[in-house]
């Protein structure tokens, strides 16, 4: 009986529970507060109708939102944008910006104060335009444990007076536009134990009174601008599991109380200014599971933390950064003690000699990464023991000999590999069955070839393959097209791999780079994939008309599309117009002929368009508009005739305007000074501009090229040239015009030391003016010489006349002077001599006369063609010397010129006196013995008397 009876209450009870859980599930909002969501749903903007779901009855099955059970009472509000706050593509990356925005809510939440029971609230995201409703209301919800306003671009916090929060323990203000220092009013609220403050603009210092935050298990001061050292004060957070201070100015050095925190499983340091060493307190954080001591300026030997078998990290740590940290020495044998390591990246570092085979015993690590170091030796064959590997970076060292088999054994999980930039041999069998199938493959600069891996084509899932400069000499098998179609990344350029081009596929739904140039593919370009990011073909030999790059779509997304160097000709076709996404167009140094396509105007995105060295003709378009993006413009070495268009002037974010060697005729835009003011590199050389050189150039502050070479220019060189402040001195609004320049690899064809020059990373170093065969008359402005970092000046073969300026010694940076060819008068000034840089000089024919002056650096220039055609030079190198000698106090050796005069003055003078007695003598004597004399001359002096006194 008692049976039943038991079986009986067991039903009753889940007849029960079932009809709570119906009442439950069917619950109903409170009418106040589902009206209040109406109130809200209506103050908000939500162009993606995210908030479709809000309608009928039942508020508490709408998305976002989440009630009590019990009560019915809203406790749970998630506004937040359901894309994901992404920092770098928010700014780079439109399409992402776009779906961003589109998907973020925003405007009054003023209604916010009705819930009164909320618990946790999230608007990451959103759009807060009226910062002061939101503070108020959110002023009102004394219940909330959790509340995140991440990224929602506000400036202000709430006064102190305003808060009333005693429940909170989660708050999230990361990704805001807060700056100043923390406000105090934080450490009231004790209840915290997770704080977000990171990527904001936080200075000063980090207070004291942080320690007040006892039950801070979390605390996220990343990616601000704290700069001084680290309080003692956050050594007394005693319960903190998560600390981040990465990203931020912290000087000094880690301090020693560190080791306080004990239940610390997580310590961030990353991108700071610590100094001195690492200190040995933290071997005695024994919950820490990752430490990151990344990119500070310690510049220590290797840390206890590596080295010391008692330190107590040995069965706690799983993931050690030290990247760029300046720690030098080799890695110890005892890091086979850190059984738990899973993840060690020291690349970046000082690591010298080679890796220790107990390395191979660390059972469970996952990533090593010791990229960028000095390590030598043979690589250990012990890495091959690593089973749960699945990143491998050992590249750019001085590892030496061969990986062979038993270098990945046992590798079974890797997926990750780079052993570039090392004197290395990749030697294995052509039936290598790898253990592993790769994701990225990165083999550049080691000795690959000559033919291409067999092992390569049993890997099924690669993104990325990188073997350029590899030493293969082969052309493509055929098997290389399957796996290459699947590729995202494929760089083979820097080989010698010949035959046809493969055949690029068609979309596969994600970008691709191909970087296949530098080798010696040949035939014609047969096709182009509509979807991909970068295509580089340069310095091939292919040939034949260029393909149209769409057909019937347009391309939204080449960005580069690099063909230069080749063979290439036919007209340039018009489908380029359509691809909208393009960046940078370069097809210099190819047959290509015909006109300039005006239509390229339509390419609102282009950045860098490089047209050199082909066979164009006819006028530069005068209907090119394009947007200020356009900073690069090459139309150098083709056929081209008249005018700089007009339109050029509207292309105010130029950096490089090169058109030279074509054969325009015109005069020198002054527009070009007052319009382009962002102008860097000016290139007209070999042109038929004529007239003079207009004032207005010298707006251009920041050029650091201006050639005008091979003109037919006139008139004198303008003495405000030393408005070039960027040639006086390093300017930092350079900085990221610099950057730019150098990603691109432009290329400046300069005319120096007799010599055409490519320049590319080197930009930075190219300063020069070149005004060399034109016509141009006057003086050398002294002015001039206020040019202290110029590095090449050229302004032979014109008429300029007087003298050399006595102060061209102030340009100590000039490596490349050329001053022949002028009329140039008077002596060499001797300050050239202390131009110690300089390594070509040229001073012929003009009319220079004098010695030439000595020194170091002259003597070393030894050539007698610098200084030919000047009769009146003389001195080394030339064959009329002239002595040289001391001065009288020794200090300056005298001319030979000078010691010729000053000692045939000497010799005249000291004979002068005894020549006069002993001739006086002579005659005196003669008079005296010798009457016929004697009677002769008085009869003449007497004769002369007479006659004077007649007259």
């Amino acid at each position: 009986m008692a049976f039943y009876r038991g079986v009986i209450l067991l039903y009753l009870a889940l007849v029960l529970v079932v009809k709570l859980d119906f009442a439950y599930s069917n619950l109903s909002c409170i009418v106040i507060e589902k009206e209040a969501l109406f109130d809200l749903r209506r103050g908000l903007i939500h162009k993606a109708n995210r908030l479709s779901s809000w309608k009928g009855d039942n508020c508490c099955a709408w998305d976002g939102v989440g009630c009590d059970e019990r009560t019915g009472h809203v406790i749970k509000l998630d506004l937040s944008n359901p894309v994901s706050f992404d920092s770098e593509r928010y700014f780079d990356d439109k399409d992402y910006f776009a779906n961003f925005s589109h998907n973020c809510l925003g405007d009054s939440l003023s209604w916010l104060s009705q819930f009164s029971s909320l618990k946790s609230l999230d608007l990451s995201g959103i759009q807060l335009w009226k910062a002061n409703d939101w503070l108020d209301s959110v002023n009102m919800l004394t219940s909330l444990i959790s509340l995140n306003v991440a990224g929602c671009g506000l400036t202000t916090f709430p006064p102190i007076s305003h808060i009333n929060f005693t429940s909170l323990a989660s708050l999230n203000l990361q990704w805001n536009n807060f700056d100043s220092n923390i406000p105090l009013w934080l450490s009231n609220v004790t209840s915290l134990q997770q704080l977000h403050l990171d990527h904001n603009s936080f200075d000063g210092l980090i207070p004291d009174s942080i320690e007040q935050l006892t039950s801070l298990t979390l605390l996220d001061l990343s990616s601000n601008f704290f700069s001084i050292p680290l309080p003692n004060s956050l050594c007394r957070l005693k319960n903190l599991v998560h600390l981040d201070l990465s990203g931020n100015y912290l000087n000094g050095t880690v301090p020693y109380c560190l080791e306080n925190l004990t239940s610390l499983a997580i310590l961030n340091l990353e991108a700071n200014n610590f100094q001195g060493s690492i200190p040995d307190s933290i071997c005695n954080l024994c919950s820490l599971q990752v430490l990151d001591l990344s990119l500070n300026q310690f510049h220590s030997s290797l840390p206890n933390i590596l080295r010391d078998p008692s330190c107590c990290l040995l069965n706690s740590l799983k993931e050690l950064y030290l990247v760029s940290s300046n720690i030098f020495g080799s890695l110890p044998s005892q890091l086979q003690m850190y059984k738990n390591l899973e993840v060690l990246h020291v690349s970046f570092n000082s690591f010298s000699g080679p890796i220790p085979f107990e390395l191979g015993r660390l059972s469970h690590l996952r990533e090593l990464d010791l990229s960028n170091n000095k390590f030598s030796g043979n690589v250990s064959p012990g890495i091959g023991q690593l089973s749960k590997l699945v990143k491998l970076d050992i590249s750019n060292n001085s590892f030496t000999g061969a990986l062979s088999e038993i270098h990945f054994e046992k590798l079974t999980e890797l997926r990750d590999l780079s052993v570039s930039l090392n004197p290395l041999h990749l030697n294995v069998s052509p039936e290598w069955l790898p253990p592993f199938q790769l994701h990225t493959i990165q083999l550049a600069s080691i000795i690959v070839g000559p033919r291409f891996p067999p092992w390569l084509q049993t890997q099924k899932s690669v993104k990325q393959l990188i073997m350029s400069n590899a030493s293969i000499s082969d052309t493509i098998p055929a098997w290389f097209e399957n796996l290459y179609s699947q590729i995202d990344d494929l760089d083979l350029s820097h080989n010698n791999i010949s035959g046809q081009l493969p055949k690029f596929e068609e979309s596969r739904g994600s970008l691709r780079v191909i970087k296949l140039n530098s080798n010696k593919f040949e035939g014609p370009i047969e096709s182009v994939p509509l979807e991909m990011y970068l295509l580089d073909l340069s310095e091939n030999l292919l040939s034949g008309p260029l393909v149209p790059l769409v057909n019937n779509h347009t391309s939204r997304s080449l960005n580069h599309l690099i063909l230069s160097g080749n063979h290439l000709s036919g007209e340039i076709p018009l489908s380029l117009c359509v691809t909208q996404s393009l960046v940078r167009i370069d097809l210099s140094a190819n047959q290509f002929s015909g006109t300039i396509p005006s239509c390229l105007a339509n390419l609102q995105n282009l950045q860098v368009l490089d047209l050199s060295n082909n066979s164009l003709s006819g006028q530069i378009p005068d209907s090119w508009v394009f947007s200020e993006e356009l900073h690069s413009l090459h139309l150098q070495q083709n056929k081209l005739d008249g005018k700089i268009p007009s339109s050029v002037r509207n292309l105010k974010g130029l950096h490089i305007l090169d058109l030279g060697d074509n054969e325009l005729k015109d005069i020198i835009p002054s527009w070009i000074g007052e319009e382009l003011q962002g102008l860097v590199y000016l290139r007209l050389h070999s042109n038929n501009f004529y007239s003079g050189i207009p004032l207005q150039l010298c707006q251009l502050k920041i050029l650091r090229l201006l050639d005008l070479a091979k003109n037919n220019l006139s008139g004198s060189i303008p003495h405000c040239v030393n408005n070039f402040s960027a040639m006086i001195s390093d300017d930092p609004i350079l900085s990221s015009h610099m950057r730019f320049l150098i990603y691109f690899e432009r290329r400046i064809l300069e005319s120096a030391q007799g010599m055409e020059q490519k320049y590319s990373t080197t930009l930075p170093f190219l300063l020069s003016i070149q005004l060399s065969h034109n016509n141009i008359s006057g003086e050398i402005p002294e002015e001039l010489m206020d040019l202290l970092i110029l590095k090449n000046l050229n302004l032979s073969h014109n008429h300029l006349q007087g003298t050399i300026p006595e102060k061209i010694g102030n340009l100590k940076n000039l490596e490349t002077l050329d001053l022949s060819r002028n009329e140039l008068s008077g002596p060499i000034p001797t300050s050239l001599s202390i131009i110690y840089s300089l390594s070509h000089l040229n001073l012929s024919f003009n009319s220079l006369s004098g010695p030439i002056p000595t020194g170091k650096q002259l003597q070393t220039l030894n050539n007698e063609s610098i200084y030919e055609g000047n009769s009146g030079l003389c001195g080394a190198p030339l064959s009329n010397s002239c002595s040289e000698e001391k001065s009288s106090n020794g200090d300056e050796p005298l001319l030979d010129s000078e010691s010729d005069m000053q000692l045939e003055s000497l010799w005249f003078y000291a004979g002068l006196g005894p020549g006069f007695g002993f001739g006086f003598l002579v005659v005196c004597c003669t008079l005296v013995f010798k009457r016929s004399w004697s009677n002769a001359l008085f009869l003449f002096l007497d004769n002369l008397f007479s006659r004077r006194r007649q007259q």
